[in-house]
Formats: C-alpha cells, structure tokens, sequence
C-alpha cells in the first residue's frame, strides 16, 4: 500500500465519521463543525484525484461563504432540536434501508460500462483548471450563461422581497431634502434677556 492510498483511507474514514456526527449529534453548532470537518475531508480527496480547482472552490464558497452563514443563523436564532430528534432510533432502520438502496445504485452505476475505460479518450491536461474553463465557456457556454440569468432573477427577486412597502418604514426623498430651506426646518425666537431682579 502506497503513501497516497494511506491518505486517502484516512480522509475518507474522517469523512465518513464527520458525516455520521453530523446527522447524529444533537447539538446544531455541532452539526455545523461537522459539516465542515467533512467539507474539509472532501477538498482534500479531491486534491488528491488531482482536481485542485474543485477542492479550492469546495473550501472557500462552502467552508468560507455558505458554512459561516450557517453557523450565524443557528448561533442567532438559538435552535431547540431535541424535540426533532426524539424519533431518531424509531426511524432509523428505515433511514439504513434508504442509505442501502442508495449504495446499491450508486454500486451499480459505477460497475456500468461507461465507467469501465481503463485508459482515457484523450490525455489528460496538466492544468484541469484551464481545461475546465475552456470546456465551460465552449462547449457549455449557454447552459453557463442560462444559470447566470437564473441566479440574477434571484437575486433581483430576493432584494423586491425584502424591499416591500411597509406604512411605518421611512425612506428617504434626496430631492426634497435638497430643495428645503432654511425657514422650513429653522425657527428663530427672541426672547427677553433675564435681568438679576426677575431671577
């Protein structure tokens, strides 16, 4: 056994383990440390196949970006999960009879033909990254651009949702706060000096 297949059997039994702690343990910031640590495992299995763009984007967007949005909406909203998992050992065997049928496929999928080429069609690149980004904007240049309008409709959806009328929001109106003038918002008053007698 190599010094690389000693690796990639302990990444891959840190994964395993990570992804079983996140779906057992009870507490949800656990969970999300978990969930990283298996994010974490999963990049550096992927460097190991060679495929360092994947490993790169899976720390930073997933670990960097959406696990830090995670791990702030549970420590805010302070989730009680105990009442969830309560049925856990009553649902269990039929989650092992799902994950059995899952396996099976996936078995069997990979045992198929198409995945039975023992050399590649065509070399490899030195760099997947360069490869990766001229297969992207040629050969699936619309599909790319079709899933960035899609994620702009999104965007633009999720900013009018949050943008709704509300009576008692106040909003402010840059033209008449330019047009105002001194006596509309100052107010001059004399009054009488205090003398010592009147004190």
């Amino acid at each position: 056994m190599t010094f690389e297949q000693i690796i990639f059997y302990l990444f891959s039994a840190v994964l395993v383990a990570a992804a079983v702690g996140m779906v057992t343990v009870r507490s949800p910031v656990y969970a999300a440390l978990c969930l990283i640590l298996s994010f974490f495992t999963s990049a550096a299995l992927w460097l190991l196949l060679e495929a360092e763009f994947l490993g790169l984007v899976l720390v930073l967007v997933y670990v960097g970006a959406v696990m830090v949005l995670f791990l702030f909406v549970i420590m805010m909203l302070d989730l009680n999960t105990d009442p969830l998992k309560e049925g856990l050992v009553k649902h269990a065997p039929v989650g092992f009879v799902v994950a059995a049928v899952i396996a099976v496929e996936m078995i069997l999928v990979l045992q198929s033909a198409p995945f039975q080429i023992a050399t590649p069609l065509n070399p490899a690149p030195a760099n997947n990254t360069e490869a990766l980004g001229a297969i992207l904007y040629t050969d699936y240049v619309y599909p790319f651009e079709i899933a960035a309008v899609i994620l702009v409709v999104a965007i633009i959806a999720a900013i009018t949702l949050t943008l709704r009328r509300r009576p008692d929001s106040r909003k402010q109106d840059i033209s008449q706060q330019v047009q105002v003038k001194r006596a509309d918002r100052v107010r001059l008053v004399k009054m009488k000096a205090e003398t010592k007698e009147q004190a």
